[in-house]
């Protein structure tokens, strides 16, 4: 039988080591057509006889039999024939026909779908994840086909503990859990939020090499306040409003039990929970669970890195990031991690305190600037929170237009979901910033909830400027630039030459 993990071990060999590697031949409980119709197994007409006979498949399969290599050169060149027949489509159609087809095999054949991915990961992260995985989302319902993962909701409280054994795989290293409470940029998707662990899960297998039969992606539904949702028939979630206060919180403590009780060596990613349950449960089970949440911590790491990135693309040491001006609109869980990890970073390195650290960051939200003046001030924006006696020329709400010409930031980073924040009279205000280099980040997700696209900020900001974002956007050509393809969590990085 062909073993994915093996094949991924021998083709990083030699850079690496898969602790997740699985040794010698696996054995199969299975026979006849339940081969066939369980992906992790099948092969397609890539039995050999013997296994055909050994597994009670022959007369299942058409005669011939065609090797690994020659079926992986048929999907792709379906797959570049459905590119091409679909050019001249709307991007959303052209997309989600790619979606569909990678779906396919994914439903049939798991090797051959992770080996896909592994050796076309440029081409296929921006399908299987953003900004494709939004579209996904919120049709999810009417393109479902198999179930993939487990669901866990409002109606299963008290199950939970026995439900965690019916999935088949005894051993499980990563799950990836949402309440599709807040999908990427676009909001609440209810069930159809799934889509989202699926495709982080398969980007995780493709591009960090985890193990795929150690992976589980997880829905917890516990309704939906989408009533366009409840109101549509092929909606395959709990069809009532969101459980709230501490009917809310027992369904996550008990699925966080049983799955511990089960696995407890696993790792549990929070992934797109709403802002006021996001920090709540990060709180909550860090110290209990080996767990994170990824809007909080993952994408502030990633921004961190890119921004101590941007003081090396400036030419200057790593220690003057401790001077740099960082403007951050966007006061969600994502927007107000990344906050707090850089004023973190700028403490320990300055060695002061976290308040002094403060000084060069300012926080906007949907109100503007955000103040210590201000009336019911969130008690989660409250310690980077401006004193308004510190800001000579601003005052509480002031507009994003009006805190970049005043402060001249060093790099404006955005989390705010607004697609188009960073408009031209913005980007053309970033022209006189206080560094010679500055840096625009518009991370949120996907393509369409970006502050600003690549070509804009290069455009309107001048061609000196670093540029990273969320979610991709094609090369920027303007004669001297060098620009590297960038996509989700800004792992691609996109700057002037």
């Amino acid at each position: 039988m062909w073993n994915f993990a093996r094949i991924a071990a021998s083709s990083l060999r030699g850079s690496r080591r898969l602790s997740t590697a699985i040794p010698g031949p696996c054995i199969v409980h299975k026979r006849g057509a339940d081969i066939l119709h369980d992906p992790w197994f099948n092969k397609d007409t890539g039995f050999p006889y013997t296994e055909r006979d050994r597994l009670g498949l022959r007369g299942l399969l058409p005669p011939r039999v065609i090797s690994f290599e020659h079926q992986y050169d048929r999907f792709m060149q379906s797959y570049r024939s459905l590119e091409r027949n679909t050019r001249n489509e709307p991007e959303g159609v052209s997309s989600l026909s790619k979606w569909r087809i990678l779906n396919r095999l994914h439903d049939r054949n798991e090797t051959l779908y992770y080996r896909v991915l592994i050796d076309n990961i440029k081409d296929f992260a921006p399908i299987i994840y953003t900004p494709t995985v939004g579209l996904v989302c919120q049709n999810y319902s009417g393109l479902f086909r198999r179930p993939r993962g487990m669901y866990f909701s409002a109606k299963d409280k008290g199950e939970m503990m026995s439900m965690i054994y019916n999935w088949p795989a005894q051993q499980v290293d990563m799950i990836v859990l949402t309440d599709g409470s807040r999908i990427l940029g676009l909001g609440d998707l209810g069930v159809q939020g799934i889509g989202i662990p699926i495709g982080k899960l398969d980007m995780y297998v493709a591009a960090a090499g985890i193990n795929p039969q150690r992976i589980l992606p997880v829905m917890l539904d516990v309704g939906t306040n989408n009533q366009k949702l409840l109101e549509d028939r092929l909606y395959l979630g709990l069809r009532q409003p969101r459980l709230e206060g501490e009917e809310y919180l027992e369904i996550v403590d008990e699925f966080m039990e049983a799955v511990f009780t089960r696995w407890p060596k696993a790792i549990v990613q929070f992934e797109d929970f709403q802002f006021k349950w996001a920090f709540e449960t990060l709180q909550r089970y860090r110290t209990r669970f080996c767990m994170f949440n990824d809007d909080i911590q993952g994408t502030a790491g990633v921004a961190l890195a890119g921004l101590l990135g941007t003081v090396r693309a400036q030419g200057r040491p790593l220690a003057d990031f401790v001077k740099q001006k960082i403007v951050v609109v966007g006061a969600g869980s994502a927007g107000l991690g990344v906050l707090k990890q850089a004023v973190q970073a700028v403490s320990r390195m300055a060695g002061n305190s976290e308040a002094a650290a403060n000084s060069q960051f300012y926080l906007l939200d949907k109100d503007g600037l955000v103040t210590k003046a201000r009336k019911n001030l969130d008690s989660a924006a409250a310690p980077f929170a401006k004193d308004p006696g510190d800001i000579n020329g601003l005052v509480e709400g002031a507009n994003l237009l009006e805190v970049v010409r005043k402060v001249r930031p060093h790099v404006l980073l955005g989390l705010s979901g607004v697609g188009g924040i960073f408009n031209e009279e913005v980007l053309k205000a970033m022209r006189e910033s206080d560094s010679p280099k500055p840096a625009i980040f518009a991370m949120s997700n996907p393509t369409n909830n970006a502050e600003c696209s690549a070509a804009d900020a290069f455009k309107h900001a001048g061609e000196n400027i670093a540029f990273a974002s969320g979610s991709p956007f094609a090369n920027v050509d303007l004669g001297t630039l060098s620009s590297y393809w960038c996509f989700s969590c800004m792992e691609g990085f996109l700057s002037g030459s």
